[in-house]
């Protein structure tokens, strides 16, 4: 069938009309991720071989989908693309990324800060996060950008001291901030449709995640001014 398909687009170039054109386009797209996906079947079936999950393709039509695994009891394995999201006072959603394969929530929140800076002209007084976003570097970058609290639950194995700090009253304050994004989350996937994108390619889920916090941002700014 491959060979096939690479006679069919040799053929198709050929042609000058548009649909013939557009036709190849869409094989000389598909075929190299075909032979991809062969390539990564043999490795793990025949050969026996791990594929690393970055070398992996899961989609032929989508082929940015990553591989994700977030220790969700029930979804051990999701296919999709990760979202990160920076919610402020009123539940207003002031940033958003969609970042590339499956990478660690802590090495995000610099980057976060960073943007929250050039949007506001001022660290934030808190920033809360749960415990994939803990890192010690992670909460080194917050103290070092002039953040006053910060809300990081340690990960693993708490010392005495760790323990007495995580139990003051500030920090179980923002833990219970933290919980409520939970929801807002659970608002995005449920009311504006972010639970799938129904556009497709990079900028595809760019824009449809866009319009989701856009939409949203809209409703937070209309309950408020009623």
């Amino acid at each position: 069938m491959l060979d096939q398909a690479t006679q069919v687009a040799q053929r198709l170039h050929a042609h000058s009309t548009d649909h013939a054109k557009r036709l190849a386009r869409t094989l000389e797209q598909v075929l190299p991720r075909v032979e991809q996906v062969i390539r990564q079947t043999r490795r793990r079936v025949l050969d026996g071989q791990s594929v690393p999950a970055g070398e992996k393709l899961v989609s032929i039509f989508e082929p940015e989908t990553a591989i994700i695994r977030k220790g969700k009891l029930g979804h051990t394995v999701e296919f999709g693309r990760v979202v990160w999201l920076g919610e402020v006072e009123g539940g207003i959603v002031s940033q958003y990324a969609v970042l590339e394969g499956n990478p660690f929530d802590a090495k995000q929140l610099a980057p976060s800060l960073d943007q929250h800076m050039a949007q506001f002209s001022h660290p934030p007084h808190l920033v809360a996060g749960d415990r994939k976003v803990w890192s010690r570097a992670a909460e080194r970058a917050a103290q070092e950008r002039g953040v006053k609290r910060v809300v990081l639950p340690q990960f693993g194995p708490r010392s005495h001291v760790r323990q007495a700090d995580e139990q003051q009253r500030w920090f179980r304050r923002g833990r219970r901030w933290r919980t409520g994004i939970e929801g807002r989350i659970s608002v995005l996937k449920r009311r504006h449709k972010l639970d799938r994108c129904r556009y497709h390619g990079s900028d595809g889920m760019e824009h449809w995640v866009g319009w989701g916090v856009i939409s949203h941002n809209l409703r937070q700014i209309a309950l408020a001014a009623v």
